[in-house]
């Protein structure tokens, strides 16, 4: 679809006029009105950036209005002013990490992320928001409980500025066996420990479903066990990291209903990358999935 074309979809979307033999990438949508009223507010819902990069910032908030959720993860202070002209809160922030690789695990990167986070948390906290991303980085040969030492060293050296600014630093689970070879937080119980030794409630894990069904399995107990150490929740659909729909072997609901059950009250980002041609009403089937 050209970009004239679908910002025209977009904006007769936005304006409750598009026709029922519409097609394209977002045939699908009614009216913003309709995608409010039928979401139940129980699961605070967002989406990840850099799945829906097809579609430029501008036209991603405007599809979120429309289906009626008001959040979007992994963005940096660029993207900020984009998201306040739409009332779209930046529900997991980046732009302070070095990259998933080169993380808190090796102390040759410290000052470079001491750093980063320390300049990054202030404008975080000031552009209103509570959560900022950050990685282990890769083994390398690495021994794990090294690894988790010099991680837990770096990391309280900015923990009294978190604290300070109220923001919540989050370290993703990621899996090793697909995605992400020799990443070192891979396992829950790794990341878990790492919480304890460095000892704030301002630093939790980001918990992506998908990874650890990968890596580990066993979702549900392992939120209900470790659920106090769980931060925020990224989505996709396993095998594959598709749509969360039947084609998978996750089933969401159960899932948001435990998560739900811990009295968890922060956000869960669809983190799926879309197949097909209409990849947005893929996210609004997803947001529908999880809203339990």
């Amino acid at each position: 679809m050209s970009t004239t074309n679908r910002r025209t979809v977009i904006k007769n979307i936005l304006a409750g006029s598009v026709a029922a033999s519409t097609t394209g990438i977002l045939s699908s949508f009614s009216s913003p009105q309709a995608q409010t009223s039928a979401l139940k507010r129980n699961i605070n819902h967002s989406v990840c950036r850099w799945t829906y990069d097809f579609l430029t910032l501008d036209e991603l908030c405007q599809v979120v209005n429309s289906i009626g959720f008001s959040a979007i993860d992994l963005c940096g202070p660029k993207d900020w002013p984009i998201l306040k002209q739409y009332n779209i809160f930046s529900s997991m922030c980046n732009g302070a990490e070095i990259s998933l690789v080169k993380g808190w695990n090796d102390t040759q990167y410290h000052a470079t992320l001491i750093k980063n986070y320390t300049e990054m948390i202030p404008l975080v906290a000031a552009a209103g928001y509570k959560n900022l991303i950050c990685f282990s980085g890769n083994r390398n040969g690495m021994a794990d409980d090294l690894g988790m030492k010099n991680a837990a060293d770096g990391l309280k050296q900015i923990m009294s500025t978190a604290e300070k600014y109220g923001v919540t630093i989050q370290m993703e689970l990621l899996n090793s066996k697909v995605n992400h070879k020799d990443y070192m937080c891979d396992r829950s119980q790794w990341g878990v420990d790492l919480c304890k030794m460095i000892g704030s409630e301002n630093f939790k894990l980001l918990y992506d479903i998908y990874h650890m069904q990968i890596d580990e399995g066993d979702v549900i107990s392992t939120i209900n066990a470790h659920h106090q150490y769980f931060g925020h929740y990224h989505t996709g659909g396993v095998p594959g990291r598709h749509e969360i729909n039947d084609t998978q072997e996750l089933y969401y609901p159960a899932i948001m209903k435990a998560i739900l059950a811990t009295g968890y009250k922060g956000y869960v980002a669809q983190e799926f990358i879309p197949t097909g041609n209409d990849k947005v009403a893929s996210l609004k089937q997803a947001i529908n999935i999880c809203d339990i």
